[in-house]
């Protein structure tokens, strides 16, 4: 996280910033584990649901959906700049817990999933978002080291549904599930007792709604072109994330199909090594700059992209290595791209903006992982190259950071 003070900063207050920003990288850790909660239980969910692929995807999309939903509403009626932050995150998280407790508990199927899944998106809406804005009221001199750990500790809570799989292959897939809920109330509470940095107004007292401000916003050519790179970055990650245990599935599968607990350790380990990539990606950020690393990382994933399904038949170590190294790559580029946009706005539309880049961001990511997961069973691992344009396309709309060397 850095040792160097922020401007005006006494030595307690910097170590009363350091420990406040482990606090909330904890509890996001912790709030997170709700997103992939039902990919935990995809084995389990194929079989007593008789579920495909693209069953799945549907489960993932409810949330990427409710999440598209929650981030609007707080974006246009102000929530992500009028209320304290660190309110919302509380508040959503019990929230979310509780309706992930009624997936394990109350659902009778899919239809009825879909439902609890969406409602726990939508609390999510006010965990993922707000938590990088209360981030920044605690460190705001320091955006792409803290943010880089903020979504290091997403990526983890993102695998950890895996690892209490791994860890407990023989529970009901209704106790994993809880257990990510019960992880979820622990950070609301932790952040509840946090409370807002001594930031949080240095926009002024008065947050307007995003409709006041956003087109000022989008008029920000640096901010326009950090956020278009994060599109692209966001048509590939959750996609990826989604076919991972699908990727490890067929990477395993020899004369037998692979038990349960080693599918869920590797999709744990291929996820979960992305937080390594986001704290490295910080680090060499500090000496190339955000832009520079976020386009290493893109430009690296976009290239597994188009090479992993030609090495689908050459054993199964080949593909678990490549399956890593895209892991670390592909979500190294996130807290880059959200650290430009950061230093692109002007301070009272913070929130506002984040929330709006994330939703639409998380649209894309909902059509990425329809069309893969429907198209995953005719074409198999070869579904990695539908995400190559996402990577692509957002290298070219990061060319205006490249014009000039950027401050950041």
């Amino acid at each position: 996280m850095g040792d160097k003070l922020e401007i005006g900063q006494t030595g307690g207050q910097a170590a009363a910033a350091n420990r406040a920003v482990l606090v909330i990288a904890v509890a996001q850790l912790l709030g997170t584990s709700l997103w992939f909660s039902a990919n935990g239980a995809m084995r389990e969910l194929q079989a007593s649901w008789h579920l495909s692929a693209s069953g799945i995807g549907w489960l993932t999309n409810a949330t990427q959906a409710g999440f598209i939903v929650g981030t609007l509403l707080s974006a246009t009626t102000g929530i992500a700049d009028r209320v304290p932050a660190s309110r919302v995150f509380a508040v959503c998280g019990l929230i979310g817990a509780a309706l992930n407790a009624l997936f394990a508990l109350c659902s009778a199927g899919l239809g009825s999933a879909l439902v609890f899944r969406f409602g726990v998106g939508v609390a999510l809406a006010g965990i993922y978002p707000l938590g990088m804005k209360l981030l920044v009221s605690w460190a705001p001199g320091r955006a792409a080291q803290t943010l880089a750990l903020l979504v290091a500790m997403l990526t983890l809570g993102t695998a950890s549904v895996h690892a209490i799989r791994a860890t407990f292959s023989s529970v009901p897939w209704q106790t994993v599930v809880l257990a990510s809920s019960g992880l979820a109330v622990l950070g609301a509470l932790l952040v509840f007792v946090l409370g807002e940095g001594p930031h949080a107004r240095a926009g002024g007292a008065r947050r307007p709604a995003l409709s006041g401000g956003v087109w000022h916003v989008i008029g920000i050519r640096e901010f326009r072109a950090a956020a278009f790179g994060y599109f692209g970055h966001m048509w590939e990650l959750y996609a990826f994330w989604t076919l991972t245990p699908l990727f490890v599935q067929h990477a395993l599968t020899g004369t037998a199909p692979p038990a349960a607990s080693a599918v869920a350790f590797w999709s744990f380990a291929i996820i979960g090594i992305g937080a390594a990539g986001c704290v490295l990606g910080g680090m060499l950020s500090r000496s190339v700059g955000s832009a520079r690393t976020a386009a290493l990382a893109l430009a690296t994933s976009g290239t597994l992209c188009a090479v992993y399904p030609l090495a689908s038949t050459l054993g199964a170590s080949l593909q678990l290595a490549l399956l890593l190294v895209w892991g670390v790559s592909v979500v190294a580029d996130s807290p880059q791209f959200s650290a430009l946009s950061v230093r692109a706005c002007p301070p009272d539309k913070i929130g506002g903006a984040l929330t709006l880049q994330n939703s639409f961001g998380f649209f894309l990511s909902a059509c990425s992982i329809l069309w893969s997961t429907s198209a995953y069973r005719s074409l198999d691992v070869h579904v990695a190259w539908l995400l190559l344009p996402g990577p692509v396309l957002g290298l070219i709309a990061m060319r205006p950071l490249f014009a000039k060397r950027p401050r950041w």
